[in-house]
Parts: structure tokens; sequence; C-alpha cells
């Protein structure tokens, strides 16, 4: 019996070869689509769940509530740590601080020869032995418990350890980091897994760090360090809001009281960090959670998409097979066999397409694993059995979305009627559902449509808008100190093509920021909104083309005497007219000294366009120092470059040169939303190809089943224009009304998916009807050549063809 079934599904997919070549390709592409949307998701959702106690463990965060807004920071002062151990004995050994070093240079001696290595992110770490109680690591050589416990330690990861010293045993050898301290190896794990936002390599003793140098010191609770996070393991019998209930007595015990009512601790889960994309991780890799049900719900569309073709253009052939069907059943088929046989048709078809889509997929995956940034190195679906299982799934599920309608339909036909060809009226029915279906994937596809038009204008306004400062034609380098500036400084500028240069702690707009509070002319206690700071010397205003909102920069000093404060701080403290500001007094952070304003400076962004320009105070500190900042010539070359690094290492001999071109810096960090535009532009792609690909199939049945109509027309004196307009009218109301569906779907998703960016573009109008136009045009390409060449027919052959 089921050999008979398959021999006779062959038979009629081969006699409708068109038909099943357009099912084919749509199912193969949507499904394609899907394992690939099923593995990205599934890959960005087992962020930090490899460890075993993952529920436990919290970041603990800065929450400043002001004006009925809530913000959030990472970064936590140092003497907290101390604080949450002796004031929680039941976490003293379950809280850790992670103090992690941006661009660290490592320094390994090979007897005579110095190798020198430069990590980038936060691959290096201060962590205490109590991190490894709290996070798992799965160790090759030492003690979880023992290699941290005294200063000067250090543990590697394997890669690390294969890297500094090849394949000699690494226990016991030194390594020095930024040419300031030695650190012995006591320790090597394995390499963590890329899903992780702890992706430290070389994890040193935190009992080293105040020898090393804080950025903080230990009893300023009022300044902070972005890389200086600290993290809670809660005991079983303890919830996250019961300890946040403990954290507002300890906020209240160590913080200003004043501060105390703005600012408070709360707890955010290990899982959730990877999806904060306001507030960022180590491995400087975020994504919402809205974009991952996005991607998803896009994924089931255009696998909806591809079904509903596949239901149009079984009921559309449903009539010509109604007589198969009366012979079927004269001859004592059942319904049920009836079933059976249009299943094991579809079923064909979604195999066949499921084994195809695996493959395509695999072949796929390296492109779309670099587009997103995910590590699938050694992926292979094949052998993935959750990507099996999700095959599985995939085939029973379309075979019963795509067959079940049109096996019922075709089924249900009566005998007599369908020998005799009297299906009107089930046929009529069939047509308004496949109308319906038409106007279905055509809403789908564009909402999808509308979303990328939307998510392009947002990437344009990021590229255009106006920053507040220069950024083209600057190169930024990392300086290790602040000895040798004037040296370098007149090295530098000699150099042609060199227009100028400008020494900073943080380029006008950073990912690494250090954030404080203040105090305001003679007030005692510090005010309820913290500053970002911005040390950098006189030359940086013109480098980058800050320009004055009033009074004057301030004068070239080493430390700081004076400042200039933005545009934002000035109105957050009620001036509406900068000058007004311009000598009140300041005192920042832990300081004692109450220094004068004398300049403001126009509003900039500190901080990427996901959030706000926030209030900003400059100074000149040279021990802050931290980057060589230099504008070139507009034709300037890579030649000017090497010359700065000759200058740089005569400064620096030990170091290593590293360069970025400042413009490349800002366009990385809106990477992920580049490349999820450039995702969902494949995916809008593949989403309207697949619904064209239906439409074509039902255009094409209708011109054949409307041979002989169109041949009358034609004999009558209809025009080609006239047949072309026939076959056109009909679907392009169809897409019209499905724009009217689609757009209030598509404007309340892409509103929400805008609320994640503090500047934005307004939805316009226009993007609605260019979405419409555009699917109209789609339609009208897709529907022309069937409709074309029905036109075209001969009259004669038509009135024939029956």
């Amino acid at each position: 019996m089921i050999k008979n079934y398959l021999t006779t599904s062959f038979r009629n997919l081969r006699r409708n070869w068109n038909f099943t070549l357009i099912n084919i390709t749509g199912l193969t592409l949507s499904l394609a689509c899907c394992l690939l949307i099923f593995f990205t998701v599934r890959y960005e959702l087992s962020f930090d769940s490899h460890h075993q106690h993952a529920d436990r463990l919290y970041r603990l965060l800065n929450q400043n509530v002001n004006d009925g807004e809530k913000g959030f920071s990472a970064g936590i002062p140092l003497p907290a740590l101390a604080a949450l151990r002796n004031d929680y004995p039941e976490i003293r050994e379950h809280v850790a601080c992670t103090y992690g070093m941006r661009e660290t240079l490592i320094t390994v001696t090979d007897g005579k020869e110095k190798k020198k290595f430069s990590d980038p992110g936060y691959n290096v770490a201060f962590v205490g032995p109590e991190y490894f109680t709290m996070f798992d690591y799965r160790w090759l050589k030492g003690s979880p418990s023992q290699a941290l416990k005294n200063p000067g330690s250090v543990v590697l990861t394997e890669g690390d350890a294969l890297k500094y010293f090849g394949n000699a045993d690494p226990i016991g050898k030194t390594i020095r980091v930024r040419n300031q301290m030695d650190f012995v190896v006591t320790g090597v794990v394995a390499n963590p897994p890329a899903t992780t936002n702890l992706p430290f390599t070389t994890m040193l003793s935190f009992g080293s760090l105040k020898e090393f140098g804080a950025f903080t010191n230990w009893d300023d609770w009022i300044s902070s360090y972005g890389g200086g996070q600290m993290y809670i393991m809660l005991p079983e019998h303890v919830s996250e809001a019961q300890f946040e209930k403990q954290l507002l007595a300890f906020n209240k015990k160590y913080r200003d009281p004043k501060d105390a009512e703005t600012l408070r601790f709360v707890l955010q889960p290990l899982k959730d960090i990877h999806f904060a994309t306001k507030m960022g991780n180590y491995a400087n890799r975020s994504i919402s959670k809205g974009m991952i049900w996005t991607m998803s719900l896009v994924g089931i569309f255009i696998l909806v998409i591809a079904c509903v073709n596949f239901v149009n253009l079984a009921t559309a052939q449903a009539l010509r097979r109604s007589r198969e069907v009366g012979v079927r059943k004269v001859l004592g088929s059942t319904r049920g066999q009836l079933l059976r046989q249009y299943f094991s048709e579809t079923g064909i078809i979604t195999t066949f397409s499921v084994i195809v889509a695996l493959i395509a997929a695999q072949l796929l995956l390296p492109y779309i694993s670099n587009t997103l940034n995910i590590n699938a190195d050694n992926v292979v679906f094949f052998k993935d059995p959750w990507i099996l299982l999700c095959c599985i799934a995939l085939t029973l599920v379309t075979t019963f979305l795509a067959g079940f309608y049109p096996a019922l339909v075709v089924s249900g036909y009566q005998p007599i009627l369908a020998l005799k060809g009297k299906m009107t009226k089930n046929g009529s029915s069939q047509t308004n559902l496949r109308r319906g279906l038409i106007v279905l994937q055509f809403s789908i596809s564009q909402v999808i449509l509308i979303g990328t038009l939307i998510a392009y204008s947002q990437m344009k306004y990021f590229r255009s808008m106006d920053l507040g400062f220069e950024k083209d034609e600057i190169v930024t380098i990392a300086i290790p100190d602040e000895k040798q500036l004037e040296t370098l400084s007149q090295k530098v500028t000699a150099i042609p093509g060199v227009k100028s240069i400008t020494y900073s702690a943080f380029t006008p707009m950073s990912r690494s920021n250090w954030q404080t509070g203040f105090k305001y002319e003679n007030d005692p206690e510090f005010l309820e909104f913290d500053i970002v700071m911005r040390p950098a010397d006189t030359s940086y205003f013109h480098t980058f083309g800050l320009k004055m909102a009033a009074g004057r920069m301030y004068l070239p000093s080493d430390t700081a005497r004076e400042y200039v404060v933005n545009e934002a701080f000035a109105r957050k403290l009620g001036f509406k007219d900068p000058e007004g500001i311009i000598g009140k007094r300041l005192t920042i952070g832990g300081s004692d000294f109450k220094l004068p304003i004398v300049g403001v400076v126009k509003n900039f962004n500190t901080y990427t366009l996901h959030q706000e320009i926030i209030p900003c105070v400059m100074a000149s500190m040279r021990n802050n120092y931290r980057l060589l900042n230099v504008k070139l010539d507009r034709h300037a070359g890579l030649d000017q470059v090497h010359r700065i690094e000759k200058a740089w290492t005569e400064s620096f001999p030990d170091y290593l040169f590293k360069y970025t071109f400042y413009d490349q810096t800002l366009d990385s960090f809106y990477e992920k939303e580049a490349k999820l535009f450039s995702l969902f532009q494949i995916l809008s792609a593949i989403a309207i190809f697949v619904g064209c690909l239906g439409l074509y199939g039902v255009v094409a049945f209708m011109a054949e089943s409307r041979t002989k109509e169109m041949g009358i027309r034609k004999a009558i004196g209809a025009s080609a224009m006239n047949i072309f307009g026939l076959f056109s009218v009909d679907f392009i109301k169809l897409v019209v009304i499905a724009l009217v569906i689609a757009s209030p779907i598509a404007w309340y998703f892409m509103d929400q998916w805008l609320q994640d960016f503090s500047y934005k573009v307004n939805i316009s109008w226009w993007l609605f009807v260019a979405a419409g136009v555009a699917a109209v045009l789609i339609a009208l390409v897709t529907i022309s050549f069937q409709s074309i060449k029905a036109a075209l027919t001969n009259p004669v052959t038509a009135l024939r063809s029956e």
C-alpha cells in the first residue's frame, strides 16, 4: 500500500513538474532560513548557561533614578567589595570583583628574546580565588583554590599558555604586564566557550591590584570604572528580591544620604547580561531579546509564506484532479486513503526540501557566522542532534501545514460531481481562499520590507548625524605613560601631513568612560547626578573640532586648575544661558580642590547614540592621558602612519605600537546593528522572493485554466493590454489590502525596536508608501510573464485548447 502511495505520488509530482519545482524552491529557501535562525537563536540564548550555578549568579549594578528615569551602569566603586564581604558573611566567599583591562601589553622573556603580545578587548583581568568557586572552568594545571591566593600569580587559558610559551610547561614561568609588574603562572584552564560574557584568558591575582594601580582608589564611593564589576552568588534560600531589599540598607549605610536617594544597588541575573544592550559587557557583544524574538518570528513567517504557496498551488490544481478523485472513490478508495495519498505527496516534497535546506544551511553557515559574529567553527549540522531534531520537527510541521487543507479539500469531493466536472462551487470557495492566502503572504512580506526600510533609515541617520566633533583623518594611538610626551610631540608634529596632535584619556565618543560625582559651589554634599570626565590637553578642542558656547578653554597645565563643562551640564544646573555658569566652582570626585568653570563647550556625544548626551567636565590631567590623537591632512596616507610609528617606537621601545582610525572605531560601535540590518535585508529578499514564487504559480495556473476564455476575449477584440490588465488588477488590489494590514503591524514592532536608541528617526509615512509601491512593482513583474504570454497567445490555438 505504501509503495502504491509513493509510486502514485512521484507520478503526480513529475506530471506537474513546474508546480513541484516552485514548491521545492520555496520550501528549501524557507527551511534553510529556519535552520540558520534556529542555530543563531540557540547560540544567543546559550550565553553563560554553561556555569553550574548560573541561576544563582548575578552582576551588581548601579541604578540611578533621576527625574523619574532609571539609568544603569555596571561599574561599581571598589570599596563595595570589602563592605559586602563584611556585612553579608553568608556570601563572603561568593562575591567577586573582576577588574578588566583593555589593550593590555604582555611581555614574555625567552632567554635574550622578548616577545610582546597585545590582547584586545577585556581578555586580561584581575580576579580572586573566589571567582573560580562561582564560575566553572576546567582545570588543566594548578588548583582553583590556591592558584590566585598569593599576589603576583596568574592563571592562563590553554590558548594563551600556548601563545606565550609554546609547548613548554607554563607553570612557574613569568609574564610581565604593561611593563609594570611580573606575574608567575600558577594555573592553566581550558579555553572558555565563545558563549560567555567573561572572556578572560589571562587572569591576574586580585591581591596585586593595589600595587599594580587601580583606576579608582579603595576608599572612593563616588567614582567608578566600567571595567571594575562585581558578581554575587546568592545562597539557595535567598531570592533576588530578598537580597535587593537588603541592599537598600547597605546603600544607605555607605553612601552619602543625598546620594542614597537617587543611587542604589540592584542585581542583574548572569544570563541577562548578554541581552542588556545599553550596559554592555566584557565581551562587547550583546543583543536584545526583542531582536531574538523578531528573528524567530521572521523565520516562522518565511516558513508560513512557503506553506501558503503550497496550499495555493495545491488548491489551484484541485479542480484538475477532481476526476482522478472521482475515479478513485468509485473504485473503492476511502477518504482516509485519499488523505494518506495526498500527505505522501506533501511529505516527499517536504523531506526532499529539508535535505537540500540542510545542505544549503551548512554551506551558508560561514557567511552567517561572520555577519552575526558567531563562533561556528567545527559546527556540522548533520552531527548536531538539536539541528537534526529541528529538521524532523520542521518536516512534520511543514507537511501538516502545507498538506492538511489541500488533502481535506481533494479527499472531500463527491465522486458523481467530480466525474462530471461540476465542482464550480468548491472552486469558487477555493478561489477566495487563494486570494486570502495571497493577502496573508504579502502582508508578511511587507511587514518585513517596511521593517527593513525603517532599519535602513536608522542606520543612515547614525552615519549622517552631527556628533558635535570631527572624526575623519584622525588616528588614535595608545600611550603607556606620560613620561615622553614632549619628546613624542616634537617628533610627530614635525612629520609632513600632520595637522595637529592632542593627548587625552578618551576620545570624545568612547566605550570607556569615567563617571564620578561632584560638589557644586559651597554645597557640602554631592549632587544627585553623575558627570562624565574627559581629561585632555588644550589641543583637544582644535584637533576634534569642538566649539565653545561660552567663555574660554582652560589654560595649559599638567594638573586640573580650571574646568570646561558642556551645555548639558549647564542646563542640568538650570542655566539657560551658558554664560551664567562661568566662574562657578566644582569639586570633582574625592578631590579637595574647588576649581572654577572657565568655559562651556557645545554638546558632543560622549557615549554611543544608544544614550543621550550627559553632563561632561573637561580638564587638563596629564597623569590620566592614555591616548595620542593625530589629525592628518586629507591627502595623507599610510606613509605618515609609518613615520608616526617610528617616532612612537623611539619614545616607547618596550611597548607595541597600535593605532586605529577614529571614524572606523565609531563605525564599530554600530557594527551589531549594521550586521543585523544586512541579515534582515537578506531575509526580506527571501520572504518577497518566496511569496512571488507562489504568486507566479497561481497566475500560471490561472492563465492555463483560462486559455479558452482568453481566446474568446481576443476574438471579440480584446487587446494585449486588456488581457494584461485583467490578470493584473485583481492581484494589485490584493497587494494594496496587504499593505493596509501590514502597515500598523510594522509600525508597532519597529517603534518598539527604536526604543533602544536615544537618537532615532521618526517613522515617516513615505516609508509605507515606498514599501507599497515596491510590492506593487514586484507583483506586476511577477505576473507579467504569464499574463503577457496569455495575452499574446493566438486565439485559434487558445480556442482549440479544450
